[in-house]
């Protein structure tokens, strides 16, 4: 079981969601920030389709979801990707399946 998060940077308003545990098939929802396209996207690591599919078993190797760029990273779930100022959990959060 999971909790999504949103995350508001306090200095352009930029928002996003975060994944924190698990889904139902034991795969985990990891946050990435894109130089390139100046976003945090979301990719889907390990659980059973990580085991079926090997490429999915881990972040190396993946691709930005909004523009393909190689460069991403794993968020800090601090600094904003579009001007690079702070980001803070805002206190809402849902249950996640």
């Amino acid at each position: 079981m999971a909790w999504k998060k949103k995350y508001r940077c306090g200095t352009c308003g930029y928002e996003c969601d975060d994944y924190e545990g698990r889904g139902l098939f034991r795969q985990e929802i990891i946050a990435v920030n894109c130089p390139d396209c100046h976003s945090i996207q979301h990719i889907v690591v390990g659980g059973i389709i990580g085991d079926v599919a090997p490429s999915f078993s881990s972040a190396v190797g993946r691709l930005c979801l909004n523009c393909g760029s190689g460069a991403i990273s794993q968020w800090d779930r601090h600094t904003c990707p579009k001007c690079g100022g702070r980001m803070a959990f805002t206190g809402e959060q849902e249950f996640w399946t």
